[in-house]
């Protein structure tokens, strides 16, 4: 019976403790999200993927300038065997005549291998470099996804963070609207209040049951867009374990963001290493006037027969063998190249001029970040101060409204002109958040 006892309470402490693993794995603070998503999120994955490749053919550019053997095996029958003509004197013909003789045999066998080596192309050494540069550019562009993953996460959690806030005071404004009119029929009741009264508290009521329902909708669908921006399962719950406000109270903090180096931001650094990348390609083409010089050796056994079977016993094998050098020289394609390395200057220009359109672009965002993030903190404390004196007026209305010194129409007036106070302070809460995110990426620091 003891040991019955024990087996049932260390299954009660196993079921404690996977309970409260669950749970915990189920709850993210913003940074614990945006890692999830850094390693989950498909979009993050293919670019990964792209690293990775680009990897593989910087080794693939490699290879082609190392020794490349190739081994060759041919099995031959003749059903003509090719015709040749002697001069007739050969067999006491006539001088003048010709006697149709074939040489060869029925069947032919070899087989063989090669051996080359590139020695020189100025192409090959180009196209080293260019190929590490083009892993450069897939590094950058998986860094970039990596920053706007990082933004979505971000924006997603401020949006269930400000629903759930939302959901509060929604629920706070109905449980006071359902008091109001549970005291108001009772004075009804009574003789002390108008059928009027009662209706309109009812109207006030189903109007707080709707807002709570939004407020409900829209936290179901910001965990939604978050799950599906981490990369996160669908059918599982997921938890917030960050306060809102541990994110608005240093923005409403007296600050002044200064410059920024904008040489360190993505852009600039992927529009840099795209003109890298066009300098190559103009080299590239620059090298393809060069010549090329490569060495190779090559060993060759053949066998003749007439019967079918060359690999039995006591058929011979005859060896060869054969060692060069191979060297081409461009000399004329009719201006071809030519052409083809213009267009690649021009590619250069444009290059250089992206990379000075990023940097004013660059500046751009960042002013007018910095000015969207100081509109946006004054727009939040004033609709702080409005939802504060909007509550504090219903507030003072509902205790006149219980005494009798106002009527409910404009009681709901009033409430109304709350619920607008508030979904305006939601607006702004939401406007600061991302004229925040916005700031940080327009400097390079998200």
């Amino acid at each position: 019976m003891n040991i019955r006892i024990k087996q049932q309470f260390w299954l009660l402490v196993f079921t404690l403790l996977t309970t409260g693993v669950a749970a915990q794995t189920n709850q993210f603070s913003l940074v614990e999200a945006q890692r999830f998503a850094m390693g989950n999120s498909y979009i993050l994955k293919n670019t990964q993927h792209d690293v990775a490749s680009a990897q593989k053919k910087v080794w693939e550019t490699i290879t082609t300038g190392l020794p490349q053997v190739s081994g060759t095996a041919n099995y031959t029958k003749f059903l003509n065997l090719p015709v040749s003509l002697v001069p007739g004197q050969f067999f006491g013909e006539e001088e003048g005549t010709y006697v149709p003789v074939k040489f060869g045999q029925d069947y032919t066998s070899d087989f063989g291998f090669t051996v080359s080596q590139l020695i020189f192309d100025g192409s090959y050494i180009v196209g080293v470099g260019s190929s590490k540069i083009y892993l450069d550019l897939a590094k950058h562009a998986n860094e970039k996804a990596e920053i706007d993953i990082r933004e979505a996460v971000a924006q997603a959690y401020y949006l269930v963070l400000i629903g759930q806030k939302n959901l509060t005071v929604m629920q706070e404004n109905l449980t006071n609207a359902q008091k109001l009119y549970s005291e108001t029929k009772a004075y009804y009741d009574n003789g002390f209040r108008e059928e009027m009264d009662v209706d309109q508290m009812r109207i006030i009521v189903k109007n707080a049951e709707n807002e709570v329902l939004k407020a409900e909708r829209e936290i179901t669908i910001a965990k939604v867009v978050l799950k599906y921006t981490m990369g996160y399962d669908m059918d599982e719950d997921i938890e917030l374990s960050d306060a809102l406000d541990k994110f608005l109270m240093p923005l409403t903090a007296e600050n002044h963001p200064g410059g920024f180096d904008f040489s360190a931001h993505i852009d600039y650094r992927l529009a840099s290493t795209n003109i890298l990348a066009s300098e190559k390609l103009l080299k590239l083409e620059k090298a393809a006037f060069l010549p090329k010089l490569s060495g190779f050796y090559s060993y060759t056994k053949t066998a003749y027969g007439n019967h079918a079977n060359l690999f039995k016993p006591g058929v011979s094998w005859y060896p060869s063998s054969l060692v060069g050098l191979q060297l081409e020289v461009p000399l004329f394609n009719s201006g071809q190249k030519i052409f083809k390395t213009q267009q690649a200057r021009i590619e250069l220009e444009k290059a250089t001029n992206n990379r000075r359109l990023a940097e004013t672009t660059l500046q751009k965002d960042y002013l007018t970040a910095v000015a969207e993030m100081r509109s946006a903190v004054e727009e939040y404390e004033n609709d702080v101060e409005n939802r504060k004196l909007a509550e504090k007026i219903l507030d003072k209305s509902k205790i006149k409204f219980n005494n009798g010194l106002t009527s409910s129409t404009e009681l709901s007036q009033l409430e109304s002109q709350y619920i607008e106070a508030h979904g305006a302070y939601v607006a702004s809460t939401l406007q600061i958040l991302q004229a925040d995110l916005k700031l940080q990426k327009a400097m390079g620091k998200l």
